[in-house]
């Protein structure tokens, strides 16, 4: 008799996509940070590269709003996955999640997506550098190094307000008292208003203290994420010590999260009625097979300029080419598209584009 140890695997694999998921645990980090973790009804692997992002589709008062946030849990927990979002003040969806979503609560998602990650830009030397919420796609990448046994030396340096802002603060210190190649750094503007005592480094991350953390920066692969001052504040450093820009990453949506509500610019008698204004011969035609709908645009417009100028909503969530929200199909016609991660290679190869920043080289068919 043949006996089989091995069972195959019948569990989906995730992949780039709109998908239903359920929250299955709400962790409070911090006072004002929360991580929500979810899972899918039927088991599916949530394989994604550390650091990538999905977009929320939400409805908050009667509107539907989409937010991209990274993904702070690591691949190597293959079944569920987590956001961890800190309330800001006056932001429309923070303050939502923070209020509304419970356990149990059904959401969809788009993704994952993201060129900020860790095992596109392979290294045996990591420099992470976070500030604030900036430390969730971080997070991600250590958590990913830590449970792989990975044999890479990171210097992880974290600025955050004070010490009890510090996010994954207690999974940070058994992280890096585990592995010695594994350095944590820790720097607080300020001391909290209860007087909690703090013999880190204080203030604002200068090139004195990174020098005395991590004197071999200069060589360095370096991984980026906070407010966009701190941004611009640790490239400025780094350019002005000569260092090779290439070696540096950074998230590029976390620090201004935009809102994805589409405002529908003319309907599709005032889009022909402004087409007559510019040479016919130069107008080309986009047409949309799934609602029999087309139209005429000028070639600097993009796809979704012309589904909006019909009064089609493709949903978006950051207008970039960074989401990857908008995708969409083309099944005729060629497009330039100028995108910033939201789209991967094989979508590329099956025939979709981000709708938001593809222009179209000749006359195109889009199945919406």
């Amino acid at each position: 008799m043949t006996m089989s140890f091995l069972n195959p695997v019948t569990t989906q694999t995730w992949t780039n996509g709109r998908h239903l998921v359920r929250c299955v645990k709400v962790i409070l980090e911090t006072p004002d940070t929360r991580t929500f973790c979810f899972m899918a009804e039927q088991p599916v692997m949530f394989f994604f590269k550390p650091g990538q992002f999905v977009t929320l589709e939400l409805e908050i008062d009667g509107q539907q709003v989409m937010r991209s946030y990274t993904i702070s849990s690591s691949p190597s927990v293959p079944y569920s996955f987590s956001i961890t979002v800190k309330r800001m003040p006056g932001g429309q969806v923070s303050n939502w999640l923070h209020d509304n979503l419970k356990v149990n609560d059904e959401l969809a998602v788009h993704g994952p997506v993201g060129n900020f990650n860790v095992m596109d830009y392979p290294a045996d030397k990591l420099l992470m550098l976070s500030g604030g919420v900036g430390i969730t796609p971080l997070m991600s990448m250590v958590r990913w190094l830590f449970d792989t046994n990975a044999a890479v030396d990171v210097e992880f340096v974290h600025s955050t307000r004070t010490p009890r802002d510090v996010i994954f603060h207690r999974e940070l210190d058994h992280i890096f008292s585990r592995i010695p190649e594994f350095k944590l750094h820790i720097v607080c503007e300020r001391s909290d208003e209860l007087g909690e005592a703090w013999s880190g480094f204080r203030g604002y991350l200068s090139q004195a203290m990174l020098e005395l953390m991590a004197p071999d920066f200069m060589n360095r692969e370096i991984f980026c994420c906070g407010p966009t001052p701190y941004m611009n504040a640790v490239k400025h450093l780094l350019k002005e010590n000569g260092f090779d820009m290439s070696h540096y990453h950074e998230e590029s949506f976390g620090a201004t999260p935009l809102d994805v509500q589409e405002e529908v610019l003319e309907n599709a008698e005032q889009a022909e009625a402004e087409a007559e204004e510019v040479d016919a011969a130069d107008l080309i035609s986009v047409e949309f097979s799934a609602t029999g709908k087309s139209v005429r645009i000028q070639p600097d417009e993009t796809v979704h300029t012309a589904a909006a100028k019909l009064g089609l909503h493709i949903p978006k969530a950051c207008g970039m080419g960074i989401c990857g929200t908008c995708r969409v199909q083309l099944t005729s016609g060629e497009v330039e598209m100028d995108h910033n991660g939201g789209i991967t290679d094989e979508d590329v190869a099956e025939g979709y584009i981000l709708s938001c920043c593809s222009k179209p080289k000749g006359d195109v068919v889009v199945d919406y």
